[in-house]
């Protein structure tokens, strides 16, 4: 691997699906999805970017349904959920209020950290594909970022990477920085790590501070 480490891509893929399957089965709770529905929406949500990315690839069968591990990561997520979520909604009666703002809170930090760790991730993918410098970027942002438009097209509600905070810009600024120093020669573990942090840390400040991208002006509001 250009890391230097042939773990250090299984452990991206495996955290990146586990953080995106949460949220994925946390949003299918709340379209109020049976078990088989949560399961599905974990599995999508985690492993869809993965499925995205490796077709561009070339990868057959992707690692997204050929690896056990991810598999596992993604069905454990969907079940710890489905057995949990009543215990954490009793937490929150005392502030009904506040309730799906929490859980929408909940929701938004593990699309970031799911976010920067597959920017970083399908960019490695690529690189190590013999991808080149835009190609790299672009499939890194993808893989960021299909997962959750997956999830959200499944739930019936508008993608988050169409209409909130800075979503794929963050993620597309991973993967360039992954390009770039692999460009320089100083791509290891602790770099690759240190570009996921900072692609969390964009996209958090960026829904904290409600950053958004341009939009286009309109004379009356649409429903």
């Amino acid at each position: 691997m250009l890391t230097d480490t042939a773990s250090l891509q299984t452990v991206l893929d495996v955290v990146g699906v586990l953080v995106f399957a949460l949220s994925g089965a946390i949003v299918a709770v709340r379209r109020g999805l049976d078990l088989f529905g949560i399961l599905v929406l974990a599995w999508v949500a985690g492993l869809g970017g993965g499925i995205i990315r490796d077709l561009f690839l070339g990868i057959t069968p992707p690692v997204a349904v050929s690896d056990w591990r991810l598999l596992a990561a993604a069905v454990t997520a969907g079940l710890g959920v489905f057995l949990l979520h009543g215990t954490w909604e009793q937490a929150l009666l005392a502030r009904p209020h506040a309730r799906w703002r929490r859980v929408s809170s909940v929701v938004r930090l593990l699309d970031a950290a799911g976010l920067a760790v597959f920017a970083v991730s399908g960019a490695l993918v690529a690189l190590d594909r013999g991808a080149g410098p835009l190609a790299a970027t672009l499939i890194g942002g993808i893989t960021a970022v299909g997962g959750g438009m997956l999830r959200d097209v499944l739930a019936r509600q508008v993608p988050e990477v169409l209409q909130r905070e800075l979503y794929a810009v963050p993620a597309l600024a991973g993967a360039a920085l992954v390009v770039l120093l692999q460009h320089l020669g100083l791509l290891s573990p602790l770099t690759a790590w240190g570009a996921v942090v900072l692609v969390f840390v964009i996209r958090v400040v960026a829904v904290a501070l409600d950053l958004n991208a341009p939009r286009a002006l309109r004379s009356t509001p649409v429903d």
